[in-house]
């Protein structure tokens, strides 16, 4: 018997590396130690091995995320960065491969990523946004649908070039140019003035 979280937690890691039609599942039982027999008694496909795995990262990931959003005392814009971080974070330890492969392998696994993608940006960040710009941080005049569009909807970019880009920047550097930089664009003034953001 084995134990399905840490099992997970094992396969979505050489999955996300490795892509998950590279690694197998007599690659999976040899790094676990077991048989794939043993596998098998669980799961009764590598499909659902690759569903569930990203799942159970999806799943992990919303927490975080959940819990830098519920915090109804915190400032909505340094919370799109925080969210950000998570979001950059995740999206570095995914190789092309890997989205490649639910691309084209994996339908069911390529909807459960593409609805968590869309939940990042239209209701995390943007309930963050309304909420920056109910409270006066962000100019009245933003259209945030527009917004969340135009650049705020770029996780799917990042995971097509991340190697090259996570390899030759910083989180930071990333966070600076893609997030920051547009959030200082749409703040209202007094926000700039108030903040050392």
């Amino acid at each position: 018997m084995i134990n399905k979280d840490r099992f997970l937690e094992i396969a979505i890691s050489k999955f996300t590396r490795f892509g998950c039609k590279r690694f197998t599942l007599d690659d999976l039982a040899h790094e676990l130690g077991i048989s794939k027999k043993t596998i098998y008694e669980t799961f009764d496909t590598k499909e659902t091995i690759v569903n569930d795995s990203l799942d159970f990262l999806l799943k992990k990931t919303e927490l975080e995320i959940i819990a830098i959003t519920t915090n109804k005392e915190a400032n909505p814009i340094l919370s799109i960065i925080e969210i950000y971080r998570i979001g950059f974070l995740f999206v570095k330890n995914i190789s092309p491969a890997y989205i490649n492969g639910l691309k084209k392998y994996y339908p069911k696994s390529n909807t459960l990523y593409s609805d968590f993608k869309l939940r990042f940006t239209h209701k995390y960040i943007k309930d963050l946004l309304v909420k920056a710009q109910k409270r006066n941080l962000i100019q009245s005049t933003i259209n945030i649908d527009l917004t969340c569009n135009l650049y705020f909807g770029n996780l799917e970019n990042l995971s097509s070039i991340s190697s090259n880009l996570f390899e030759a920047y910083t989180i930071d550097e990333i966070l600076e140019h893609l997030v920051i930089t547009h959030l200082r664009g749409i703040v209202t003034e007094d926000y700039l003035k108030e903040s050392d953001f």
